[in-house]
């Protein structure tokens, strides 16, 4: 992130552009230069235009297309998918889109998108405009019905302002902020370009002292992306549940997020869902915290069942051990049998004790 040390100004100026449509090995730099650019100037591109021109139009099944642009699937739903791009951007159809394109053909997204801002910045400057270029594209958010664009590649600008350390207008200690100004002025930009205006290309004024000097790109649109560790959605709801039942498909379980902390108990909503379901004949569940070396504990599971278990209890008991194994999974705790014996009367079938890898404790120093 980049702190930014310059005030927010009191108006910006957003013009949209009337533009032909764009074909393969369209020449997009010229296209911006004739429209007089200004020093200080940012221009915000829409991804359709940037992939018409680098040939990502393409024909037949939209399907085909959205598995081969596809890293992993968060969510799916029928045939709605929620898919992690190649380039680390989480979408709707891994962002293949069929809209502003003749039907029977479909759009992925640009190859690169903060390399294609690069280049198109340098071509600009060469012609001797010092600007900003962001390229964006459309998405939904979690938590919110509709869409709104945001930036999937930038230069010349800084995406995400670091505003952590400093003071509000009252003196409180901002901890968290970090203004996405690259999606701020993608969504701003998209109220003139709209969606079916023939308007693919806007330029922003007013923000001349947030456009970098000639040659400094910035990070790129990529620093907006979240960290996997950092990223407490990143399965949907039920392709999380089944990645911890199933515990096969390392990808899905590496984004599991390390939620372990001091203070959290991962076994006891396991324990009291049992007692309160009186999950099963005579089989049991128990739950021992073990001293840790670090600043968590570790806990030792055990399922036993009476001397004389009956089916019904070996049953009850080879659920209450997958539900202590899919629990450790989505925590990312790591088993190890641990042998011992039984209370009088009752056979251990199930001893673990779990604990955290170091690198996944929130403190650790690992």
């Amino acid at each position: 992130m980049t702190t930014v040390a310059v005030p927010a100004p009191r108006w910006l100026e957003v013009v949209a552009l009337d533009w032909p449509e764009i074909g393969a090995g369209a020449d997009l730099a010229g296209l911006l230069q004739a429209a007089g650019l200004q020093d200080g100037d940012i221009v915000v591109l829409t991804s359709k235009v940037v992939s018409k021109a680098e040939g990502q139009r393409r024909y037949g099944d939209r399907r085909d297309l959205v598995a081969e642009e596809t890293r992993r699937v968060l969510a799916r739903r029928g045939d709605f998918v929620v898919a992690e791009t190649r380039h680390g951007l989480v979408m709707a159809a891994a962002g293949v889109d069929g809209s502003n394109t003749p039907a029977g053909t479909v759009l992925a997204l640009p190859l690169d998108p903060d390399a294609t801002a690069r280049r198109l910045r340098a071509e600009l400057a060469d012609g001797g405009s010092n600007v900003a270029v962001l390229v964006t594209d459309t998405a939904g958010r979690p938590w919110r019905t509709g869409q709104t664009d945001m930036a999937i590649g930038c230069a010349g600008l800084a995406p995400l302002v670091d505003l952590i350390g400093t003071a509000d207008t009252h003196g409180n200690v901002l901890v968290v902020t970090a203004p996405a100004v690259g999606d701020e002025i993608a969504a701003a930009a998209d109220l003139v370009k709209g969606k079916a205006t023939g308007r693919p290309v806007a330029l922003v004024r007013g923000l001349a002292d947030w456009v970098l000097p000639t040659g400094d790109h910035g990070p790129g649109a990529a620093a907006l992306i979240r960290p996997s560790d950092l990223d407490l959605f990143g399965l949907g709801a039920r392709e999380a549940a089944v990645a911890a039942a199933l515990r096969h498909d390392p990808v899905a379980l590496e984004h599991f997020p390390p939620v372990i902390e001091p203070g959290l108990e991962p076994f006891a909503g396991l324990v009291a869902a049992t007692d309160a379901a009186a999950d099963g004949a005579g089989a049991a569940i128990s739950v021992t915290r073990l001293a840790g070396d670090g600043p968590l504990p570790g806990w030792l599971v055990q399922v036993d069942v009476p001397a004389d278990a009956s089916a019904a209890d070996l049953v009850a008991a080879g659920r209450l051990m997958e539900r202590a194994a899919v629990v450790a999974a989505a925590h990312r705790l790591r088993g190890r049998e641990a042998p011992g014996a039984g209370a009088p009367g009752r056979s251990v079938i199930y001893r673990v004790a779990f604990a955290a890898e170091p690198a996944d404790v929130k403190g650790s120093s690992a």
